[in-house]
C-alpha cells in the first residue's frame, strides 16, 4: 500500500478542496509530503485558532480562496490546476450548524458536491476523484453500517450527505465519471478547533477552567485519529488512477473493539493529561450532560469489511494511541506552538 500512494502522488498535480479545514490540512501537509503539487480551494478559515494558519499549511500548496457553491469560480480554479487528482472535503460539517443554516448546509455539500463532479465531466479529461461524505449519511439502523445500507438521516446534515453520496452515484453512472465516496467514522486529532465537537470542547472546557457539556455522554461512536481515513482516501485516489475497480462507496473506521461511548472518550483524554503531567491535569471535575432538542442516534458504528478485503486498506492506531497522539498535539501547541507543523509532519510520518 505504501509503494503504491508513495509513487502514484510524487509530482502529482492534485486538486484538494476544503484544505483550510481540519482534515483538509493535514491531507495537504501529507500531500506535500509525499511530493505532490498541491492545489486547495476553499473558504477562510473560520475557527481562531485554526490549524491551517498556526501552521502554515498555505505554504504547502497553491490556495484559491472561494466557495464550491460558485460554479464558475471553481471551474476556473480547476481548469487552472489541471489535476490527476481531486479530492473533495469543502462542506458544511456541522449537525448543529445545519438547524441553523438548512438551506446553506444543502447547498454546499449537495450543489457544491455537484459542482466539483460537473467541472470534471467539463473538462473532458479523466482525473481521479474522491468525494468525502460521512457516516451519518445512513438511516438510523441497530447494525454497523455497510456501504449498502439505505442513505437518509434524521437531521439536515445527514440527508445532503445522503444526498451527496445519491448525487456522486448519479455522475458515476451517468458519466463514466472515475470517482469513489469515503464514510469516515468520528474523527479526532490535533489541529481540529471547530465548534460543538468533542475534542475542541474539551480542549477548550481544560483551557479554561470549565465543566466540560456533552448532549450525550453515552453515545456510542467509531472514534478514530484524522490519519486513519486519509490514508484510506489517498489510498482509494491512488487505485482510481490506477485503473482498479474501485469507483464505489467506502467506509473507513476503527476496529470494534475500539469504539467508545463519549464519556468513555474524556476519560481516555483526562487519563493521558495525567499521564504526561500536564498542567491541564484536574481541570474536568465533572462531565454534566447538556440538554439539546437535536435528534441524535445513541449508537454509531461502521462495518470496515469492505475496505479491508477489497482495498487492502487496515486502521492502524487503536483508541489509546490515537488518544495518546491527539493529546501530544494540543500539548506542544499550548507549550511550544512552534513547533506543532514539526510534529504534525512526524506524526504523518509515523503512522506512514
Amino acid at each position: 500500500m505504501e509503494d503504491l500512494v508513495n509513487g502514484s502522488y510524487r509530482g502529482a498535480r492534485v486538486f484538494v478542496t476544503g484544505h483550510t479545514g481540519f482534515k483538509g490540512s493535514w491531507l495537504t501537509l501529507w500531500l506535500h509530503r509525499l511530493g505532490a503539487r498541491v492545489t486547495g480551494y476553499a473558504l477562510r478559515p473560520d475557527t481562531m485558532p485554526s490549524m491551517f494558519d498556526a501552521l502554515d499549511v498555505a505554504s504547502a500548496c497553491r490556495t484559491h480562496y472561494a466557495d464550491v457553491r460558485d460554479f464558475e469560480c471553481l471551474a476556473n480554479a480547476i481548469d487552472d490546476a489541471d489535476p490527476d487528482f481531486v479530492f473533495h472535503l469543502a462542506a458544511q460539517p456541522l449537525v448543529r450548524r445545519s438547524y441553523a443554516q438548512p438551506l446553506e448546509t444543502i447547498q454546499t455539500n449537495v450543489l457544491g458536491t455537484a459542482n466539483v463532479l460537473e467541472v470534471v465531466r467539463q473538462r473532458g479529461r479523466p482525473c481521479a476523484v474522491v468525494v468525502v461524505t460521512s457516516d451519518k449519511c445512513y438511516e438510523s439502523a441497530d447494525h454497523a453500517h455497510r456501504e449498502t445500507d439505505p442513505m437518509g438521516g434524521h437531521d439536515v446534515y445527514s440527508m445532503s450527505k445522503g444526498a451527496a453520496e445519491l448525487v456522486v452515484s448519479s455522475y458515476r453512472r451517468s458519466f463514466g465519471l472515475r470517482v469513489a465516496t469515503a464514510r469516515a467514522g468520528n474523527v479526532i486529532g490535533g489541529g481540529d478547533f471547530a465548534e460543538d465537537r468533542i475534542v475542541p470542547d474539551f480542549v477548550r472546557a481544560v483551557t479554561e477552567g470549565e465543566e466540560l457539556r456533552v448532549r450525550n455522554p453515552a453515545a456510542v461512536r467509531p472514534w478514530q485519529h484524522v490519519l486513519e481515513p486519509l490514508s484510506g482516501y489517498l489510498l482509494l485516489g491512488a487505485r482510481i488512477q490506477r485503473g482498479d475497480d474501485v469507483c464505489d462507496a467506502w467506509n473507513f473506521g476503527p476496529e470494534a473493539e475500539n469504539e467508545a461511548t463519549v464519556a468513555e472518550l474524556v476519560d481516555a483524554f483526562v487519563q493521558e493529561l495525567k499521564v504526561r503531567g500536564s498542567r491541564f491535569e484536574g481541570r474536568i471535575s465533572n462531565l454534566e450532560p447538556r440538554t439539546s432538542n437535536l435528534h441524535e442516534s445513541p449508537t454509531l458504528r461502521l462495518n470496515i469489511d469492505k475496505a479491508k478485503q477489497q482495498l487492502g486498506w487496515h486502521p492502524r492506531w487503536n483508541l489509546a494511541e490515537t488518544v495518546a497522539r491527539t493529546v501530544e498535539w494540543y500539548c506542544a501547541f499550548d507549550e511550544r506552538p512552534a513547533s506543532v507543523r514539526e510534529l504534525t509532519l512526524a506524526q504523518i510520518g509515523e503512522y506512514a
